[in-house]
């Protein structure tokens, strides 16, 4: 658990850092910002529910898994 802790620190350090390197932060431009990403604003209130995003990251994580354990049933 600390070790997954650690690698999700370092993957958001990464995302963070990558906005600022030329090249790199057009890459990673769209995470966070699909449609249904909820936002909503006021004036000493922000909300943010990244709903498409974590949708996609799931999709995306299940598929690593799935491929990862067909690999290690063979």
């Amino acid at each position: 658990m600390i070790v997954a802790g650690l690698v999700l620190v370092a993957v958001g350090l990464l995302l963070t850092l990558a906005e600022k390197w030329p090249g790199l932060g057009s890459a990673f431009a769209w995470i966070g910002k699909l449609p249904g990403d909820f936002s909503v604003t006021r004036e000493r209130f922000s909300l943010y529910v990244p709903i498409a995003t974590s949708l996609v990251f799931s999709i995306l994580l299940s598929l690593v898994f799935y491929f990862l354990s067909w690999l290690f049933r063979r």
